[in-house]
């Protein structure tokens, strides 16, 4: 049994057995592995972010909350590069941190064989990527974005002029190389895109947004699309 194979089945056999739970030994002889590999997978899957929980002493185990499970996951070494590439080469767009703490994630659970192969495809694809922009400016567009609230803007336009503003946002863009965060700005009572770059403050508010659609941003540029479409 593949090491990815192996992780998925452990991860269904903890969630079936509920409360009750796994000893290392158990699961050891259920997979045919030592119980020191037994104990590296589960660390595995829980840097992976699967909820399991573990009790120490006579009678303790392993297992994980009830309704809870891992997906297989499977890549090619190019597919697991790709990956990497594309996150490195855009540290500026939104959720760039939490993309690539999830690609770590599914390295974590590749098999050793993949693993090794693909760290060595990586060192064959260099980037340049431009410099990043404040962390904690994009984290707080990202917060107001998941989260749906008002968020507090300081602004210079590109003419120079400099405002604070109260935005309402819709969507983040990238055309042209350069990311907006697009939105509805209280001040000018309008739909308005704001260059990333160009925001030198931003903080959340406890403000819920008023509604405001995606159909008022109008028609997207021509080259522009969801990075994932529903239903495909």
């Amino acid at each position: 049994m593949k090491r990815t194979e192996r992780l998925h089945a452990l991860s269904e056999m903890l969630r079936r057995n509920g409360s009750r739970g796994c000893s290392a030994d158990r699961l050891a002889r259920e997979f045919d592995v030592s119980v020191r590999t037994v104990k590296r997978d589960l660390a595995a899957l829980e840097r992976s972010g699967a909820p399991l929980w573990s009790r120490p002493g006579p009678g303790g185990g392993f297992g994980m909350a009830v309704g809870a499970s891992l997906p297989p996951v499977s890549l090619s070494p190019a597919q697991a590069v790709a990956l990497l590439a594309a996150v490195s080469a855009a540290p500026d767009a939104p959720y760039a941190d939490l993309a690539s703490a999830g690609i770590q994630k599914i390295l974590d659970v590749l098999d050793p064989r993949t693993r090794a192969r693909a760290d060595e495809l990586a060192e064959r694809v260099w980037v340049n990527p431009p410099p990043s922009s404040s962390r904690a400016i994009r984290s707080a567009l990202e917060q107001a974005m998941a989260e749906q609230r008002v968020i507090r803007l300081r602004y210079t336009a590109a003419d120079g002029a400099t405002s604070t503003r109260d935005v309402e946002p819709l969507l983040f863009a990238s055309t042209n190389g350069q990311w907006y965060l697009v939105g509805w700005c209280q001040l000018r009572d309008a739909i308005r895109w704001f260059t990333v770059s160009r925001i030198e403050r931003a903080s959340v508010t406890k403000t819920a947004c008023s509604g405001h659609t995606l159909q008022e941003v109008g028609e997207p540029p021509a080259n522009a699309r969801p990075v994932h479409a529903r239903g495909e």
